[in-house]
């Protein structure tokens, strides 16, 4: 280690073990309406900000606009799995669209599919191997220049319009980023064999058929995944992040491409990915392609007794089975019940949670989406992981986006919320 480097760790070494005394020492002391545990936690749980699109109940998961996942898998057109088209209607306008809503909103975005050249250059340009999460980011990124709002904002423009040239980029933008995922996703891993749109097609249609999967059961799983991902409250890290930028009125690609940035992490958006790979991992250690529920306990306790995470369980709010977790299993018992990948994911599902109570540490012991939604895709072939995430991005680009418009339309402020030093926090306790 280096003089500058080792100068730091010592420095940050000791003051970590300051703040982590203070956090056990004085962590329920309040401090002002929060306690220390709040002002280092992260603001985990701490209301302060507003999404109209949907709301994260800790009991019954998610809702967008009151609905429940069953509820929008009954009553929005798609027969079960939903068209993407009808969620984004309803997160937009506050209500159920009929069968003639959906096929306009797919009308609007089917208009609005052409990419710029040079997009597809800028990502050419990239090494093969960047992953896909940076290229999908890049990409969103070279797409700015086509923002309506930004140059409207240039020319000037009444704050009160703000809305409605952010609504043309976020229209914009949800059309082309299909195409955009897709032409990362046959150049990095199919040649850079590129197929071309189908304007006959909806948009998570569209986006299978772009992929190279033009079963109609594929179609349907898109459908479904494209709706269930779509958002989820504006807390986490992607939905927080759009909400946070676009606050500084950066404009809907700027804005989308700094959360995308945040969907990549390991704590976020990867999780999809972590998953599949610790149940490949589980059935390669133990030579079977379907372990036993004994086998997969075993497996586990080994897992936290090595001090790692089983992958795909618990969440920060949630107290139960995530009902995408639940919708994801419904459409697996529907067309391909027999699959050993999927019926281990059902397996860890009944012996995980047992294990994880009996810790008595963890407030959730239940799979979230992530538990099931790589097992889908490995059925169909769609085996590369490290794509996953993307798929996640092109969904959540409905909930964040559609509640960016609601922003502006509601003229949301700046947002600033305030920080302190550690040295500010021991001077109110009174440490010296």
């Amino acid at each position: 280690m280096d003089k500058l480097k080792e100068k730091f760790s010592l420095k940050a070494t000791a003051y970590a073990a300051v703040v982590k005394d203070i956090i056990k020492n004085h962590g329920t002391e309040k401090f002002g309406e929060y306690t220390v545990d709040d002002v280092y936690g992260g603001m985990k749980g701490i209301t302060g900000l507003v999404t109209e699109t949907s709301a994260l109940d800790a009991n019954e998961g998610i809702r967008f606009r009151g609905y429940s996942i069953p509820e929008l898998c009954e009553k929005l057109p798609g027969n079960g799995t939903p068209y993407p088209e009808g969620l984004f209607y309803l997160m937009l306008y506050d209500e159920l669209p009929t069968v003639e809503d959906t096929r306009e909103i797919n009308k609007q975005w089917t208009a609005r599919w052409e990419v710029p050249a040079h997009v597809f250059k800028t990502l050419d340009s990239l090494p093969i191997t960047t992953h896909p999460m940076t290229q999908f980011s890049i990409g969103i990124m070279a797409m700015q220049t086509d923002s309506v709002f930004a140059k409207a904002y240039h020319d000037g423009i009444n704050k009160k319009d703000y809305w409605a040239y952010q609504f043309e980029d976020a229209m914009n933008l949800i059309a082309r980023l299909p195409r955009i995922a897709a032409y990362i996703y046959r150049r990095v891993y199919k040649d850079g064999k590129h197929i071309e749109p189908d304007t006959k097609l909806d948009w998570a249609g569209n986006f299978a058929h772009m992929l190279g999967y033009d079963g109609e059961e594929f179609r349907k799983l898109m459908r479904l995944y494209l709706t269930i991902h779509a958002d989820h409250e504006g807390g986490n890290v992607s939905a927080h992040t759009t909400h946070l930028v676009g606050s500084a009125l950066s404009d809907p690609y700027l804005s989308f491409a700094a959360a995308m940035n945040g969907l990549a992490g390991p704590l976020h958006g990867l999780a999809n990915q972590e998953v599949i790979r610790w149940l490949k991992k589980m059935c390669e250690q133990l030579g079977v392609a379907r372990p036993t529920k004994e086998q997969i306990a075993k497996y586990v306790q080994e897992t936290l007794t090595a001090g790692q995470v089983v992958p795909g369980y618990g969440h920060a709010v949630l107290r139960k089975t995530d009902p995408r977790f639940t919708a994801q299993m419904e459409f697996a018992k529907t067309y391909f019940p027999d699959d050993d990948l999927v019926n281990t994911v059902w397996n860890v599902y009944e012996t995980v949670p047992p294990i994880l109570e009996s810790l008595g540490k963890v407030k959730n012991p239940w799979p979230n989406v992530d538990a099931h939604s790589g097992a889908l895709l490995q059925h169909y072939g769609f085996v590369e992981e490290d794509f996953y995430t993307v798929l996640f991005g092109v969904s959540r680009s409905l909930g964040v986006l559609a509640s960016l418009v609601w922003d502006r339309a509601l003229g949301l402020p700046l947002e600033r919320p305030k920080s302190i030093t550690t040295e500010a926090v021991k001077k109110k306790l009174g440490i010296s």
